[in-house]
């Protein structure tokens, strides 16, 4: 088999998250690269989740309508799902709550059989749907094993019991001994961030760059990292600017309503040159929204949030290497520039798993900081030709560092005068040139498919994987925006030059990339739109896609 979905679902507080993360990781054993995408309601117990977890020989980041397997721990699992069965399909479903055809497991007499808890009819399915396919339990040991379950010798027995009520249908090989880390968008963000020197991480948890903090707080000691969930979202950008003017690189995560809340301080930022660099996880709004769905509607509020104009860095990784190659990228600029970092996620990207491959990543390493050598008369605000003022930090003997959020000179003290007040804001505007310049070397701009396409998919962000590969089966051209801000319009305008359809796909109602490109003078022909808070599957993009390309 060289590409196949499993569904497995059941309640919320069933473990269905935990379970995804064990089957994937029994597949990437066989040498599969891993895309997993998890669909769970804003509660704690109740409601119905799932997960849809793919393998292929080829590298994915995108799910399929249709399911090769389904693992159903409750009645909704099969009800909810079972139109998405493919003709060949094979259904493993716990009988003691399930009726339905298929290949049924009292997974409740196991449990009380073997004085096991009722979570553990998740580890029975799974062990069986093992047996199904023709994988060694030996496998299935060793990733229990290196899960370190709790309770992992009982886990192991039921297991074992699950695993022989079955029969061996399939014989599933490993294709390869390449095993690649799975890890979520979040994961790899947070690493890219400490592979560019952080200091300390702040977040106020928000859906769906909450696992952030609790990453970041398990490897907190290994990289003596100060990991700290304040009171409030405008707690934790004043406090990242803190960090940042004693001379520690810090990072924030929060989503759309988080970010409203930091506004001020994102101004603050920009006037104060304080660097900072904020991961904005998007989700389907306004207000509350969709708290645990996907979306890409917060675009235009990154671009324009804050009060007066300033110059920021803004960009949208499409899968888990660009993750971290621009997340340490942001670190990078943030510093090197004084500005605010902004690094746009959504829901797919931060809480999917993804075979990451370190082989797709080019080298990026910590960048040193531009500091001042200044013994005397050190002014915080120097203007310099690039308008980048050497850093110093507190305690700087014989000096006096200030740091302002009102208009200021040079030293940093607080002035109203007009001719003053232009210069200063003309230097903070010099770094812009400087900035895109050095924007040349990186991409901006990224294509795949055929070239020679006179038709071609506008995307940005999470929707790379799946407009890269029905591009692929339809013969047509990609062009993913990474960064938003500088916008990088001349490279956008070689990439469309030859083309004759131009057809935006983005999860939002406006179709805010189309409006944004729009404003470049690139004109798009149609605009694919989804903001129901679910992703584009493989099926459902390639349908619009034949509807305008007719």
């Amino acid at each position: 088999m060289e590409d196949f979905s499993i569904l497995i679902g059941g309640k919320a507080g069933e473990g269905i998250d935990n379970s995804s993360s064990l089957i994937a990781s029994i597949l990437n054993k066989l040498g599969y690269y891993i895309y997993v995408y998890r669909d769970y309601p804003s509660i704690i117990r109740g409601g119905h989740t799932f997960s849809i977890i793919r393998a292929s020989v080829n590298k994915v980041n995108a799910h399929s309508n249709k399911i090769d397997f389904l693992l159903a721990l409750n009645q909704d699992a099969l009800d909810f799902h079972k139109d998405k069965l493919t003709d060949s399909a094979i259904t493993v479903f716990d009988s003691s709550k399930i009726k339905s055809d298929g290949i049924a497991i009292d997974c409740l007499k196991i449990i009380k059989e073997e004085k096991a808890i009722e979570l553990m009819k998740n580890t029975i399915i799974i062990a069986a749907f093992f047996k199904i396919i023709g994988i060694n339990f030996e496998i299935i040991e060793n990733v229990l094993k290196e899960k370190e379950l709790k309770e992992l010798e009982l886990n192991l027995l039921v297991a074992k019991r699950g695993y022989a009520e079955v029969q061996k249908m399939l014989d599933l090989k490993t294709i390869s001994s390449i095993q690649r880390p799975i890890v979520s968008g979040n994961d790899a963000v947070a690493l890219g961030l400490i592979n560019a020197g952080l200091d300390a991480y702040l977040s106020y948890p928000m859906t769906p760059t909450s696992n952030i903090l609790h990453f970041m707080a398990q490897l907190a000691e290994k990289f003596g990292l100060k990991v700290i969930h304040p009171e409030s979202e405008l707690a934790v950008i004043l406090m990242a600017l803190g960090f940042a003017s004693m001379g520690c690189k810090a990072a924030i995560g929060t989503s759309g309503g988080g970010f409203c809340l930091m506004t001020e301080g994102l101004s603050f930022s920009a006037i104060a040159e304080l660097p900072i660099v904020i991961v904005m996880g998007q989700r389907p709004g306004p207000a509350t929204g969709l708290p645990t769905y996907t979306g890409q509607s917060e675009l235009n509020f990154v671009l324009n949030a804050g009060h007066g104009d300033f110059l920021r860095f803004v960009v949208a990784p499409g899968d888990s290497e660009e993750a971290f190659y621009f997340s340490s990228l942001a670190m990078n600029l943030a510093w090197k520039y004084q500005i605010p970092s902004i690094i746009l996620t959504d829901k797919l990207l931060s809480e999917g798993y993804h075979s990451f491959d370190t082989k797709c990543i080019s080298e990026i390493k910590e960048e040193k900081v531009p500091l001042s050598d200044e013994k005397n008369n050190y002014k915080r605000y120097l203007d310099t030709k690039n308008g980048i003022s050497p850093l110093s930090f507190p305690p700087m003997k014989d000096n006096v560092i200030k740091i302002n959020s009102y208009e200021h000179d040079e030293s940093g003290i607080t002035i109203e005068d007009a001719k003053i007040t232009k210069d200063m804001q003309e230097k903070r505007f010099k770094k812009q040139k400087y900035l895109e310049d050095e924007l040349e070397n990186y991409p901006t701009i990224a294509t795949y498919g055929n070239n020679k396409s006179k038709t071609a998919l506008i995307c940005f962000g999470s929707n790379k994987g799946v407009c890269i590969e029905i591009a692929k089966k339809l013969d047509l051209f990609v062009i993913q925006i990474a960064i938003f801000s500088p916008f990088p319009i001349k490279k956008l305008k070689e990439a469309v030059k030859d083309l004759e359809k131009i057809i935006c796909v983005e999860n939002n109602f406006n179709g805010q990339m189309a409006n944004i490109i729009r404003s470049y003078g690139v004109i798009p022909h149609f605009k694919i739109l989804k903001y129901d808070g679910r992703p584009f599957t493989t099926e459902g993009l390639e349908d619009e896609l034949k509807k305008v390309m007719k």
